[in-house]
C-alpha cells in the first residue's frame, strides 16, 4: 500500500473483518450473560447489580481504554515499544489501587447506598461483584496495548483469535457457574467476564511476541515522529485518557439518576439488555477506529476511500438495529433470547427505538477520534466527550425531574442527545485537522 494508489473498498474489508469479528464476540457477552442470569434465582435484583457492577468496572477501567489507539499510534520502534509499555504497566497498577480503594473502605457506602441509592441486597451483590472484576482492568489494559501491536502490522485475525478464546472462556466458565453452583446471578457473570478478559490477555500476550521481537531500533529520521519520553507519551495520552473517563462516567451517573426516577427497578434491571444489544449493532463502527488510523497514516490517497466505507458502515448499523427495534423481532429477541418477562420486555422497547440511530453515531465518532489521533490532535476529543457528558446530565436532570416516563426512556434520550452534541463538536476541529476536506 502506497501513498499514491488508494485503497480499495475491498482491501479495507479484509482489514476491517477481523476486528468487526473481534468486537461481534465481545458483543455476545452482554446478551448472554443477561439471559443467563435473568434465568437465574432473583432476576431483578441480580440484573440490576449486574448492569452496576459491570458499569463502575468500565468506568475504573477507562483511563486504559484508549491504550489500543496509542499502541497503534506511538510503537514504531524497540525503544517506543519499551516507554508505552512501561507506561501501560504504572496505569495498570494504579487503576488497580483504585478499585480496591472503593471496595475495602468506607467509601463503598458512600457511593453505594448514599451516593447511588441502591437498594442494600442490590448493593451487597454488586460488591461481589466488583470483587470479583479486580483482574478486569490490568488484564484490558495489557490486552489492548500489545493488540494495539498486532494492528499496527496489520496482524488483525490475531485479535480475533484472542478474542475467540476469550468468548470461550467466558462462556465456559459461565455455564460451568450457572448450572452447578448456587452463586447469585450477578456474580457468575462478574466470574465469567472476568476468566474470559485473563484468557484474552495471556493470549494476546503470546500471539505478539513474535511482532515485538521484530521492532526495528529507533530512527530519529523516519515519520511520524523521533522515539516519545514519558511526558510526550502523557502529554499525547491525558486527552485520550480522560476521554474514556468522561464517557464511561456516563453509565454509573445514569445508573445513579435512575435510582431516583420513576420505576427505578425495572430500569435498572432492563438497561444491561437494551445496552447489550445497541453494542451488538454499534461494535461495526468501534472496530473501524484503528483501521481508520492505520489507512490514513499510510497515505493521503486513503482519506476518501476510509470516509466512504464508514458511511456504509453507518448505514449497516442502524438500519440493522432498527430492523429489530420497530419489529417483532424485538419481542423475539427480548423475551425470546435476553429471558425478560413480557413486563420487563415491555419497560425495554421504547429505549431501544430511541437508540436506533446509534450504530451510525458511533461510526461516525470513531472516524473523527481516526483523524484526530492520526493527527496529533486529541485535545478535541476530550472536549467532545466532555459537551457530551453535559448534554447526557442536562436530560437527566431535566428528564428525570418533569417527564412522567419510566427513567429508562429518559436514560436513552440522554444517551442520544450527549453523543450528537459530541459529534457535532467534533465537526470543525476534524476539518482543521484534515485539512479542510470534506469529514
Amino acid at each position: 500500500m502506497t501513498a499514491a494508489v488508494p485503497v480499495t473498498t475491498r482491501r479495507i474489508l479484509a482489514f476491517w473483518t477481523p476486528l468487526a469479528a473481534t468486537w461481534l464476540m465481545m458483543s455476545v457477552e452482554g446478551p448472554f450473560l443477561a439471559a443467563l442470569i435473568a434465568r437465574l434465582a432473583a432476576p431483578r435484583e441480580n440484573l440490576a447489580a449486574y448492569g452496576v457492577a459491570f458499569a463502575l468496572a468500565l468506568i475504573v477501567e477507562s483511563p486504559i481504554i484508549m491504550m489500543l489507539s496509542a499502541s497503534t499510534a506511538l510503537v514504531d520502534s524497540r525503544e517506543a515499544y519499551l516507554r508505552l509499555r512501561n507506561f501501560t504497566w504504572m496505569l495498570n497498577a494504579a487503576l488497580t489501587g483504585l478499585l480496591l480503594l472503593l471496595l475495602l473502605t468506607p467509601v463503598w457506602e458512600v457511593v453505594a447506598l448514599r451516593g447511588m441509592g441502591l437498594p442494600a441486597e442490590v448493593a451487597r451483590l454488586t460488591r461481589g461483584a466488583l470483587l470479583l472484576l479486580l483482574p478486569w482492568p490490568a488484564a484490558i489494559g495489557h490486552r489492548r496495548f500489545r493488540q494495539g501491536l498486532l494492528i499496527r502490522q496489520r496482524r488483525a485475525r490475531r485479535v480475533t483469535a484472542g478474542t475467540g478464546i476469550r468468548l470461550i472462556a467466558m462462556l465456559a466458565a459461565a455455564l460451568a457457574l450457572g448450572t452447578a453452583t448456587g452463586l447469585p446471578g450477578a456474580w457468575v457473570g462478574a466470574v465469567a467476564l472476568s476468566a474470559g478478559v485473563v484468557a484474552e490477555c495471556l493470549a494476546s500476550h503470546a500471539m505478539s511476541r513474535g511482532v515485538v521481537r521484530a521492532l526495528p531500533p529507533a530512527d530519529a529520521s523516519r515519520p511520524p515522529l523521533p522515539v516519545p519520553g514519558y511526558r510526550e507519551i502523557g502529554a499525547f495520552y491525558a486527552p485520550l485518557a480522560l476521554t474514556s473517563l468522561i464517557s464511561m462516567a456516563a453509565h454509573p451517573l445514569v445508573t445513579f439518576f435512575m435510582g431516583r426516577g420513576r420505576f427505578p427497578l425495572e430500569s435498572l434491571a432492563v438497561l444491561p439488555v437494551v445496552n447489550s444489544l445497541v453494542f451488538l449493532f454499534r461494535s461495526l463502527g468501534l472496530a473501524y477506529q484503528e483501521v481508520a488510523i492505520t489507512l490514513l497514516a499510510a497515505g493521503e490517497a486513503n482519506r476518501r476511500p476510509v470516509y466512504r466505507f464508514a458511511a456504509g458502515l453507518a448505514a449497516a448499523g442502524t438500519l440493522g438495529l432498527a430492523a429489530v427495534a420497530f419489529t417483532p423481532l424485538s419481542a423475539a429477541w427480548l423475551q425470546g433470547v435476553s429471558g425478560l418477562t413480557p413486563s420487563l420486555a415491555a419497560f425495554a422497547v421504547p429505549p431501544l427505538r430511541l437508540l436506533a440511530v446509534m450504530p451510525a453515531l458511533s461510526v461516525l465518532l470513531s472516524l473523527q477520534r481516526a483523524i484526530l489521533v492520526h493527527g496529533r490532535r486529541t485535545g478535541p476529543v476530550t472536549a467532545a466527550t466532555a459537551l457530551e457528558m453535559a448534554g447526557i446530565l442536562a436530560v437527566l436532570v431535566l428528564g428525570l425531574g418533569w417527564l412522567p416516563v419510566p427513567g429508562v426512556n429518559v436514560a436513552a434520550a440522554a444517551f442520544l442527545v450527549g453523543r450528537m452534541a459530541g459529534n457535532l463538536y467534533l465537526v470543525r476541529p476534524c476539518l482543521r485537522a484534515s485539512g479542510d476536506r470534506l469529514v
